[in-house]
């Protein structure tokens, strides 16, 4: 199939993203899809745009089939030229802000970043700056015309470690399609308060928690799935890594504590503060200090959106984690002595 760029004349293959330079797009159908409607062709076409965005353009007539616009359910005859005017994305309306981004991969698709705790993803009540998006405005200042600044999926505040940034509408939406068919990988670190005898799946809906909507609660909602192992046992401690089949919010942190094995210094799903018998004085310190919940996103698979390669990106635990592992291993190790 051969993609046209009508204002400046360019001819690409298509190899999943067009190279479209402008605002008006011109594609030949091909004759194998003689008999589909046309908002289904059109997303078999144009696989980089949402096919609820390409029916809201033919309504609008931005869509024109031989330079004659068709309803949804016209049958394709094949060959038919058509020509797509997309309008122009709502440019976000947050402020750019000199934040120092941590970026371990960038071209012109997507960024990679590795988000600090206590960084904020996206604006909100009570965070109207000092986000993740805000830095990435200063950093790009191309994202602003983009929903969300590119952002396709998010890290709760405290909680460390990788995101992907789209820098293109056709990469956002093929990000997000990767994220609906459940094929980014998503491999977390977690220090859970108990000790777990070995790894598990935990299947378990989630939704709102109906008598406090700020949290989430297991039992109800929408499927939920996270796969879950033992790396570490400590005296009263585990340190586990866990991969997301799904990604609802909190889902990590309510699936851990609905199974008996809250993260430790979760301020929403955690508890107080255990100690093991006879804790030594750094791991005493080191648990009631630790005021967020122990939660580390250390490696991110996606498919390029333009390449159509795997990528794979792995980032340490923080300084925090680190030094309070090392404080639960002094404490398992001294009670041996």
């Amino acid at each position: 199939m051969l993609i046209i760029n009508a204002d400046d004349g360019l001819v690409s293959t298509d190899t999943g993203i067009p190279e479209m330079s402008k605002d008006l797009h011109i594609v030949e159908i091909p004759p194998e899809l003689k008999g589909v409607r046309l908002d289904k062709a059109l997303a078999i076409v144009f696989p980089d745009y949402s096919r609820t965005n390409l029916q809201v353009w033919l309504d609008e007539g931005r869509i024109s089939i031989d330079n004659e616009f068709r309803p949804r359910r016209y049958s394709i005859k094949g060959g038919e030229i058509v020509k797509i005017s997309v309008p122009e994305v709502k440019k976000v309306e947050w402020g750019a802000e000199n934040i120092p981004l941590d970026i371990l991969y960038e071209d012109r698709h997507l960024i990679v970043v590795s988000k600090p705790a206590g960084l904020v993803v996206h604006p909100g009540a009570g965070n109207r700056s000092g986000t993740l998006l805000n830095a990435l405005l200063a950093h790009d200042t191309s994202l602003a015309t983009l929903p969300r600044a590119g952002i396709v999926h998010r890290l709760d505040k405290n909680t460390s470690g990788l995101l992907v940034i789209a820098k293109t509408e056709p990469a956002r939406l093929n990000l997000m399609k990767q994220l609906k068919n459940r094929s980014v990988e998503r491999v977390y670190l977690a220090i859970a308060v108990g000790r777990l005898v070995s790894g598990g799946t935990i299947d378990v809906p989630i939704g709102r928690n109906p008598k406090n909507r700020l949290q989430m609660s297991a039992g109800r909602g929408k499927r939920a799935v996270s796969h879950y192992r033992v790396v570490t046992r400590y005296r009263a401690h585990t340190l586990i890594r866990v991969t997301l089949d799904t990604g609802r919010t909190h889902q990590i942190r309510v699936h851990l504590r609905h199974a008996g094995y809250p993260l430790v210094g979760d301020p929403d799903y955690g508890q107080r503060t255990k100690l093991p018998p006879k804790a030594t004085d750094k791991l005493i310190n080191a648990l009631r200090q630790f005021k967020r919940q122990a939660l580390h996103a250390e490696k991110l698979n996606v498919v390029h959106p333009a390449r159509g390669e795997s990528m794979s990106w792995h980032v340490g635990l923080p300084k925090d984690m680190r030094e309070l592992l090392l404080a639960l291993k002094q404490d398992s190790e001294h009670t041996k002595e």
